[in-house]
């Protein structure tokens, strides 16, 4: 599936050449970020008792291999290996040092008995679960306070069996927040790697109060209709890169948050330093999203040669009254985007609330946003910046786009909307609106080129 990825990726330069920069002579990577170790401690969760035939619950042997690596504490940490086989099992955790590693054709497959799974306290800069007050249910694979963590492989897949949880959404039987596929909480140095995700119930890779964490040639799938499914969703953590990865799932393919209303604002953990790049992907959301959860507030963002096909919105920068926080400083470009319903949306009335008790007075500042080099084929409408009228979005910059329409080929897409934003476009077509100044040399765009 990578080297899928990658065909896909190198088609498209040289299919497209108004993205030169796409070339592929000097391909910048975040390997480096976080050191890939070698574990000379290895043990099989066959060695437990596991069996492979998806129907025995493995969750004791999960437990006791993992209890092994936590309590022995071999130099240099301990690898989990997980042989080829369906493994079915309950959720459970992880801990330091260790790496979790799927052989080729090997499944950890979530039970479907949702009646015994765990419930964890709300995170605290979201003060309940997403989805219902209380608690929430655990994620599949959890980890907390954890560092030097990796979940790597010959792409096996960890698979969350979510129909059941979808279900239960969709019928309003939940009793609780629905739980991530992989969860890791205030924990760093982690490496996700070379794994297929399948059929989260929830939102699959969520990151959360973390730093120093890469994710890159990962698959993740689920149906469009499945709702909730984000692919990953850094949130309030800081220097985490996602790269080189095919994401096809129900909701947005990478969104960036940082809490939720008046929970967040009190918490004040933003999320900075987030490279995204190299992504491949469909949805009927969004493909790289800004919020709309962002009270922490967002900065330093960069997200570049990203392909998105069949979307509802390309590009979606989303935050609410009460939100309070910041998006500052972000920068996407070198996009391709294709049947796409819009293609660039940054707007102040999205997402809801918590409870009654968020501030309407508390507004979010949006503030330095660089959209540059994208080309859109068969986009519906090309865009949408609607600001809010007490707190404007300022230095918007919109440069060397593209997005055509979806009756024929080359022909315009319908016009821009535009509201309480203040900014720059520079060879924009459509043309977006009068709110944003055409320029050549100055301006919030006079560094874009």
């Amino acid at each position: 599936m990578q080297r899928l990825v990658f065909s896909i990726l190198l088609c498209f330069v040289v299919t497209v050449p108004f993205l030169n920069s796409l070339a592929l002579a000097e391909v910048v990577t975040c390997s480096g970020m976080v050191p890939m170790k070698y574990r000379n401690d290895k043990i099989s969760v066959t060695d437990f008792g596991a069996v492979g035939d998806g129907r025995t619950l493995n969750t004791k042997a999960f437990q006791e291999a993992i209890y092994r690596i936590e309590h022995l504490r071999r130099s240099g940490g301990t690898l989990l290996y997980i042989p080829p086989g369906v493994y079915l099992t309950e959720s459970f955790n992880l801990t330091s040092h260790m790496t979790l590693y799927l052989a080729r054709g090997a499944v950890i497959r979530a039970t479907k008995d949702t009646k015994n799974w765990p419930l964890i306290a709300p995170l605290p800069s979201y003060g309940r679960g997403r989805e219902r007050p209380g608690g929430r249910y655990m994620s599949f694979i959890h980890g907390d306070g954890l560092h030097d963590v990796i979940i790597t492989g010959e792409n096996g897949t960890i698979d969350g069996q979510g129909e059941v949880w979808w279900n239960m959404w969709r019928q309003r039987t939940l009793q609780f927040t629905r739980p991530n596929l992989i969860e890791l909480m205030n924990s760093r140095s982690i490496i996700i790697s070379n794994v297929i995700f399948k059929n989260s119930p929830f939102w699959n890779i969520h990151p959360v109060y973390c730093s120093n964490v890469v994710i890159r040639y990962v698959t993740i799938l689920a149906p469009p209709d499945s709702p909730n499914t984000d692919g990953i969703d850094p949130d309030s953590s800081t220097h985490v890169c996602i790269e080189d990865s095919y994401i096809s799932t129900g909701d947005d393919l990478v969104a960036v948050k940082s809490g939720w209303d008046e929970y967040g604002i009190a918490y004040g953990r933003p999320s900075h330093g987030i490279t995204i790049r190299r992504i491949t992907g469909s949805s009927p959301f969004a493909g790289i999203a800004v919020g709309s959860e962002t009270s922490g507030g967002v900065q330093d963002v960069l997200a570049e040669h990203i392909s998105l096909f069949n979307m509802g919105v390309g590009i979606h920068l989303k935050t609410n009254i009460g939100r309070g926080g910041f998006i500052r400083n972000i920068t996407v470009s070198n996009v391709y985007m294709e049947n796409v319903r819009k293609g660039i949306k940054i707007a102040g009335d999205v997402g809801d609330h918590p409870d009654d008790k968020f501030n309407p007075n508390a507004l979010p500042v949006v503030k330095g946003v660089t959209i540059k080099n994208v080309w859109g084929e068969k986009v519906q409408q090309p865009g949408s910046i609607q600001g809010l009228k007490n707190s404007p979005f300022t230095g918007i910059c919109l440069s060397n786009i593209n997005l055509h329409g979806a009756t024929r080929p080359k022909t315009a897409a319908a016009p821009w909307k535009c509201s309480d934003v203040s900014g720059t476009a520079l060879l924009v077509s459509p043309w977006p609106c009068s709110e944003l100044a055409n320029t050549h040399t100055t301006g919030e765009c006079s560094n874009t080129f």
